[in-house]
């Protein structure tokens, strides 16, 4: 490999796991932004400026604490020295995940996601890790979390764990604002407009859920998660969470 593509599988690796094109079923979701809608919370009038806070606490106080977190945790127990594979550690880290995602509709979406993540990773790049982990999942002994297996994966594709946390942030953040896209309370360019301003949210998250470890994994967002069970009994619904 020479020094001007050095990196780059990673990299690639890593832009293939956060596209939307991969078969994970996170288009489904807008992540309780939904029920915002319903409840009149958040309209067309909206302006962006509530739009990138709103969002920016999610990340802040749900998102990157909670996923982002359990991710780099288990992240870490796949060794890059080739060492054996950690698969109690992963399942302590999908156990903790599933247990601060208090509404159902979080938990459920994200052991799907993660199921469907799990299943195209395991037949496409033929790893005995993310095969063991898949296994343990169809098996009901860890719950499968979306974060967790984007953890496990990358770090079995060599995706620094710092790439990884980012780009499950990001791709949260990018699947928030295409929801608000299709629930016509924002356009394309405001939605491209917040994705930039959130970067240094982006960053500096990244980088404290790196720094966490198993006890460090939490979410404190009730506005969000109040919302979220109520769109669990929403009688028409275009999302699933």
């Amino acid at each position: 490999m020479t020094a001007t593509t050095e990196g780059l599988t990673a990299f690639l690796a890593s832009l293939q796991l956060t596209d939307s094109a991969f078969p994970s079923g996170r288009y489904t979701l807008s992540y309780g932004l939904e029920a915002f809608v319903q409840a009149g919370l958040v309209t067309r009038a909206t302006p962006p400026d509530s739009l990138q806070a709103l969002l920016t606490d999610q990340i802040r106080h749900g998102v990157a604490p909670a996923d982002g977190t359990a991710l780099a945790y288990a992240h870490r127990a796949v060794p890059a020295d080739g060492g054996p594979f950690d698969l109690a550690a992963v399942g302590r880290a999908d156990d903790r995940l599933t247990a601060v995602k208090l509404p159902r509709e979080a938990r459920e979406s994200s052991a799907r996601v993660g199921r469907q993540l799990l299943a195209t990773a395991a037949s496409t790049f033929g790893s005995p890790v993310i095969a063991d982990y898949a296994a343990a999942v169809r098996a009901g002994s860890h719950p499968g979390n979306a974060a967790v297996a984007v953890g496990v994966v990358g770090a079995v594709l060599g995706i620094p764990v710092q790439h990884a946390v980012a780009g499950e942030l990001y791709a949260f953040a990018a699947g928030w604002l295409t929801a608000a896209v299709r629930l016509s309370v924002a356009d394309h360019r405001v939605g491209q407009l917040l994705l930039h301003r959130l970067s240094p949210v982006l960053q500096d998250c990244t980088a404290t859920a790196c720094a966490g470890g198993l006890s460090d994994i939490r979410s404190c967002t009730p506005l969000a998660d109040v919302m979220a069970m109520q769109h669990e009994r929403a009688s028409l619904r275009l999302f699933s969470s």
